[in-house]
């Protein structure tokens, strides 16, 4: 008999898959499709596509339940799993369409080897996305983390926001190259930002009282150009925004839009708050603070316990907006529970990590804003704009 491979006092269990599994590695080139299909003697088979290619996906997912079904003569669910990436979301969807059930992993959760150096191809890949799958399927705890897809609405509308922090970063790196330029020849007053700019460039002299070079004036009326695009496009960008949190507009939740009228969040927090958080159910405040990445990360070994710090894990716009959120909250809400909590804890430290005690501020009013939204739980001590 040939060998099984197996230690004596071992015994084989064969267990045969109850539907098609199906891994998806995407690139911008290639596809590559790892299989494991009931009938098949626990192989995985291995399929290249052209990147893109979406109908030969569902037509190599045909072909497989057919065979499936031809080696057992029973019918198959086909199980598919991918990591987020590049890709997005519109595979998830072709799938979802298609009647196939389709899971979108976060890479980052997936258990791998910790040696310095570790085999990593496609393929290997494509195989332990697989054996992920089949672990999660089994109810395995932590085997992984599956990503909640938003609808291509949800995904749309979250754009503005996002537009705009990106427009906001250029602007202020177009401002700082005007003023630089300016500074070599001596002139630190030019404020790029006002009405007036065009008519300022020509009235500045140099440091030494001369006129502007020809070629640093014409470079930096180039530098206006573009500066004044970007402040049209941030305009339009504004506009867009302000009328999708219009109190008339029934695509707002109401819950959200009462966010607009505390003290100390405006327009862009309100958005920026629906469109990357809010909008998603969450069933405790824990879930709630690992979306943000604002959850702490213990660690423990025997005797030894010490705190990480938070886990940075979740989505890094809407945790730097808390953040940022949090100190206004401490000028404009003064009186909150949350202010009076953070003041009380700094003072007990002496008045030192305050930033250590932002980001916890930051974790409980994001917990607190969720329940306002979601429950109508009144923030305690916090005061709304007047009317």
């Amino acid at each position: 008999m040939p060998s099984s491979g197996l230690r004596p006092g071992q015994i084989a269990v064969q267990i045969s898959p109850a539907a098609i599994f199906v891994s998806l590695e995407l690139s911008r080139s290639t596809w590559l499709i790892t299989s494991l299909a009931p009938g098949g003697r626990d192989k995985m088979s291995k399929y290249l596509l052209r990147s893109g290619d979406n109908a030969g996906l569902l037509d190599h997912l045909t072909t497989l339940r057919e065979k499936a079904h031809a080696r057992t003569g029973a019918s198959f669910p086909i199980i598919t799993i991918q990591e987020a990436g590049l890709d997005g979301f519109w595979v998830h969807r072709v799938l979802e369409r298609a009647g196939i059930e389709s899971h979108v992993v976060d890479a980052a959760s997936i258990l791998t080897s910790r040696r310095r150096r570790r085999a990593k191809t496609d393929r290997i890949d494509g195989e332990a996305l697989l054996r992920t799958r089949l672990a999660y399927k089994r109810g395995e705890p932590r085997v992984c983390t599956m990503v909640r897809a938003p609808s291509a609405e949800e995904e749309d509308r979250r754009r503005l926001c996002r537009e705009r922090k990106t427009l906001v970063a250029e602007r202020v790196a177009h401002v700082n190259r005007i003023k630089g330029l300016l500074f070599a020849p001596g002139i630190c007053d030019y404020e790029p930002l006002r009405g007036d700019r065009r008519q300022r460039l020509e009235a500045v002299r140099t440091g030494a009282g001369h006129p502007l070079p020809p070629h640093l004036k014409a470079q930096i009326g180039r530098e206006l150009d573009r500066l004044g695009l970007l402040l049209e496009q941030l305009k339009a960008v504004e506009a867009e925004r302000d009328a999708l949190l219009e109190p008339a507009n029934d695509a707002a939740p109401v819950a959200v839009k009462a966010l607009a009228g505390l003290r100390g969040i405006g327009p862009e927090f309100t958005a920026m708050l629906w469109s990357e958080c809010l909008f998603r159910s969450f069933r405790n405040r824990r879930q709630v603070a690992a979306y943000a990445g604002l959850a702490p990360t213990p660690w423990q070994s025997g005797s030894v316990r010490h705190e990480q710090g938070v886990s940075k894990s979740g989505n890094p716009r809407l945790r730097s907006t808390m953040i940022q959120l949090a100190w206004l909250w401490l000028r404009h809400q003064p009186t909150s529970e949350l202010s009076l909590w953070f003041r009380e804890r700094v003072k007990r430290n002496g008045g030192r990590g305050k930033k250590t005690a932002i980001v916890a501020l930051a974790r409980k009013l994001l917990v607190a804003l969720w329940k306002f939204s979601s429950s109508g739980v009144v923030i305690e001590g916090a005061m709304m704009k007047a009317a």
